[in-house]
């Protein structure tokens, strides 16, 4: 047998080749301030999806925001936990390197096949975001900027879409640090106002809390078995915003220290998002009441700006809406493009996506995901695709937590030191959690979405998802003998010298 040492190295160029011969490790550039930072566009997800349940819940969805940050919690933290021990991008990373059965020496196996249709799942969910953001920006820009309000919408969000894909391009060649530059200044003209704005309506008379207990549940509401099953499909689609922070954990692989930097990043944006979300639904639904927010629709926080600072408070809104959605757009972008790296090392995706530049950012996913969103951007704003997103959401988180279940259990895992471990009994709440996305909140969505977009917005989440599967086959068998054997050898190197 050959010395450890040279073991050892053939390993390392074994991962090499694996990653499309660029090399398949992120930098390890981050801090977790910067890493929270960069995940602060998930707050802003309050503002246009506390619209789309009103309908369902009334005032009681403030309650229903709370819960599902709460929630997040006990998912991110098993996936943070699988992210920092093993230095993943988060939920497709984790997904991938626990079902990827590389020991297992064929061509098609089912591990291979449900990692990849899982991190498919993921990126799905977050990519239209982009698109869909982007497009807000041009409403809003449209509606309170005179001279844009006669320009063709099209052409504006074209040209917006382009003007801020190259702007996160360009500041994201330099790896993850200008992300965080970029994502605190904007987080400093976001955050900080909405929660004081919020605040303030506390203080100055604006908040009634009548308007919350006269209008808590529809008056229809009965507590009956077709009134629950709705009520997880609300828990559904709240999950994609109120859960989305843990796009801290799709950084695992960049932070400096991960044991230490990933927890952090991860409990200071909870905190953060359970701080806006509790504070800007109940507020929402003090001042505006029900039919407020329906009124005001994707805009809600727009009459609580005006209603706090007058005429000026429309100026203060706009800036806050457009520099957020652009810090939401930077989340999705840089969450989708290093999904689609690990895809592109683990060969669900072409190979090209697992290029780098010299700064170790993934450069080709990065343009791929620039021109995908501007290919949807004429689609206008499509609800039903995100109604069909939080399908693959759903599917993402529950794989996730059966990541963590594989990897306390399964051999070549379970002894793996961890740099950070999740709370004690956490194997157990996984497990919960992994039933209650695949048997419970899958379910509700489906009813949920029939109500309210016709049985077209289930089949088109179906659709979507499933399309990936041929094209998935067609990777596997496209790549020859010689790529899959080292895929095979990426977990254990066995060399013999005769």
């Amino acid at each position: 047998m050959i010395s450890n040492q040279r073991k050892m190295k053939l390993m390392s160029e074994n991962e090499t080749a694996v990653a499309g011969g660029g090399g398949s490790q992120l930098v390890r550039s981050i801090s977790w301030k910067q890493g929270t930072i960069i995940a602060m566009g998930v707050p802003i997800l309050i503002l246009p999806s506390l619209y789309d349940i009103t309908d369902s819940l009334w005032a009681f969805s403030a309650i229903l925001w709370c819960v599902s940050v709460l929630q997040g919690f006990a998912q991110n933290f098993a996936i943070g936990e699988v992210s920092a021990t093993f230095g993943c991008a988060g939920i497709p990373g984790s997904i991938q390197l626990m079902f990827s059965n590389k020991e297992e020496k064929k061509r098609i196996n089912v591990g291979r096949f449900l990692s990849g249709f899982a991190s498919w799942c993921y990126w799905f969910t977050w990519t239209p975001v982009i698109p869909i953001f982007t497009i807000m920006c041009g409403t809003y820009l449209q509606e309170f900027v005179g001279p844009l309000a006669n320009v063709n919408s099209m052409l504006l969000n074209l040209c917006l879409g382009a003007m801020i894909f190259l702007l996160l391009i360009g500041i994201g060649l330099k790896g993850l640090a200008g992300g965080a530059r970029l994502g605190l200044f904007l987080a400093l003209i976001t955050i900080l106002p909405l929660v004081i704005i919020c605040s303030l309506t506390f203080f100055n008379g604006t908040f009634q809390m009548t308007n919350i207990m006269n209008e808590f549940l529809p008056p229809q509401w009965g507590w009956s078995g077709t009134d629950i099953v709705m009520l997880f499909g609300t828990f559904a689609i709240a999950q994609w915003s109120a859960c989305a922070w843990e796009t801290t954990a799709i950084y695992g692989a960049e932070y400096k220290d991960p044991g230490k930097d990933l927890p952090k990043a991860m409990i200071s944006c909870g905190l953060i998002c359970l701080l806006v979300y509790g504070l800007v639904a109940i507020s929402v639904f003090g001042v505006l009441g029900v039919s407020g927010v329906q009124d005001a629709g994707y805009a809600t926080l727009v009459p609580l700006t005006v209603a706090n600072f007058g005429n000026i408070g429309s100026s203060i809104a706009l800036i806050m809406l457009v520099a957020g959605m652009v810090l939401l757009i930077q989340t999705a972008f840089l969450g989708t493009s290093r999904a689609l790296f690990t895809m592109g090392v683990e060969r669900h995706m072409p190979a090209i996506f697992s290029k780098q530049n010299k700064q170790g950012t993934p450069i080709v996913a990065m343009i791929f995901q620039a021109c995908v969103g501007m290919v949807m951007i004429p689609l206008g704003s499509p609800e039903m695709i995100l109604a069909a997103s939080s399908f693959g959401f759903c599917l993402a988180l529950g794989f996730a937590m059966w990541a963590f279940r594989r990897s306390r259990t399964i051999p070549r895992f379970k002894d793996v030191e961890r740099p950070w471990h999740a709370p004690r009994g956490w194997y157990w709440v996984a497990t919960g959690l992994m039933l209650y996305q695949f048997f419970v909140l899958i379910p509700g969505l489906a009813y949920w979405s029939y109500l309210y977009f016709g049985i077209q917005s289930v089949i088109l989440g179906v659709v979507i998802l499933v399309c990936y599967i041929p094209f998935w086959f067609y990777l596997q068998f496209h790549y020859d003998k010689k790529d899959r054997d080292a895929l095979n050898k990426v977990i254990e190197v066995d060399v013999t010298v005769h």
